[in-house]
């Protein structure tokens, strides 16, 4: 099992035009939630889900070269450590740094305890806490299960019965080409390749149940990027507006925190906004800002029906004499172009 994980992403790799994302957990304190490109949501009921970054034993990706070598090194994990044993409680937790059409998402996970359950895995096309897909193990009932959830119901679970041992390492995989759906564990087939039309792109997180205490490491995700509505715009705007030295698009996430969908700075996408974004979306507040010969400015950006779906934050070089209701106007004006080609929440995430 030691080297599933290397093999797996080598098999199963997108082609050369594709992108990689590699979740290094030793990026976060020992302890600390790691808030930054994630957000914890809910399905079901019961309480939220206790994720923290915890040190733990972890076998390496590559065989030791000598019998020497550690069999395990002491490493950063995603633990999810919440006992509640509510039965339908579903603890998430999302990763926003990027929304995945086509992918293959690799992890390792170890189921550590529980009671009622004993589980780990991952929803992907993530919509919101009632719509996703996910794929599990269970060691308690030695299965793996692929549903869906719509609208908070879910689906008949189906998948083969399979010997999970606890306190373990083992490789979990996911494939989306398409609507054509395929898992592995611990490097091999779990199921036939799947065809599912109810979701087309979407988050990837993780998932537990219950009181399961399960751990996560070493995820991988090889994925053929897709160009939002949203970076689309931004991509235009500032093609046709070389004077814009910032433009940021955020809307609200999970939890109702603003995080950035659009930039002209591409690594900024899925890092949270301020109160100021937050307010702009929420109320429709305007906010501006002066200094060294720019103006920040954050706006609503509004719907057809004129209610704010995001905000957008715009770093524009000021003009000699300009005055702040000149550089608000000229805000406005570029947040009316962006209206008029977008005009709704659904359009802006496409």
């Amino acid at each position: 099992m030691r080297n599933s994980l290397l093999c797996l992403c080598l098999a199963l790799a997108l082609p050369a035009t594709g992108a990689q994302i590699k979740i290094n957990f030793s990026d976060f304190p020992e302890g600390s939630v790691p808030t930054n490109v994630f957000h914890a949501a809910l399905a079901g009921y019961g309480k939220p889900g206790d994720w923290k970054i915890l040190l733990d034993e972890v076998p390496p990706l590559l065989a030791p070269l000598t019998d020497k070598a550690p069999v395990t090194t002491r490493r950063a994990v995603l633990a999810q450590t919440g006992a509640d044993p509510t039965d339908e409680r579903f603890p998430l937790l999302i990763y926003d740094g990027e929304t995945f059409q086509d992918f293959t998402l690799t992890t390792r996970f170890k189921i550590v305890s529980g009671i009622s359950e004993q589980m780990a895995g991952l929803v992907f096309r993530y919509q919101n806490a009632s719509n996703f897909y996910v794929v599990r193990a269970s060691a308690l009932g030695h299965n793996v299960r692929f549903y869906k959830m719509v609208d908070g119901v879910r689906s008949d679970p189906m998948g083969p019965q399979l010997n999970i041992s606890i306190g373990r390492w083992h490789t979990l995989a996911v494939q989306c080409q398409g609507n054509q759906i395929t898992f592995w564990l611990d490097g091999q087939p779990v199921m036939p390749t799947l065809g599912d039309n109810t979701f087309a792109t979407g988050k990837i997180g993780f998932w537990t149940k219950s009181d399961a205490v399960s751990y996560f490491s070493d995820p991988v995700i090889d994925y053929m990027p897709r160009i939002s509505a949203a970076r689309e715009l931004v991509k235009n705007i500032l093609e046709k507006q070389p004077r814009i030295l910032g433009l940021q698009i955020f809307t609200l996430d999970g939890n109702g925190q603003p995080r950035i969908i659009a930039s002209n700075d591409e690594t900024e996408i899925g890092q949270p906004g301020t109160d100021a974004e937050k307010d702009a979306i929420t109320t429709g507040k305007i906010y501006f800002g002066r200094g060294d010969g720019v103006d920040a400015i954050t706006l609503p950006f509004r719907d057809r029906n004129g209610d704010p779906m995001a905000a957008v934050h715009l770093r524009l070089k000021t003009f000699l004499g300009e005055t702040q209701d000149n550089a608000l106007g000229r805000a406005t004006l570029l947040i009316h172009k962006m209206q008029e080609q977008i005009t709704s929440a659904d359009e802006l995430l496409q």
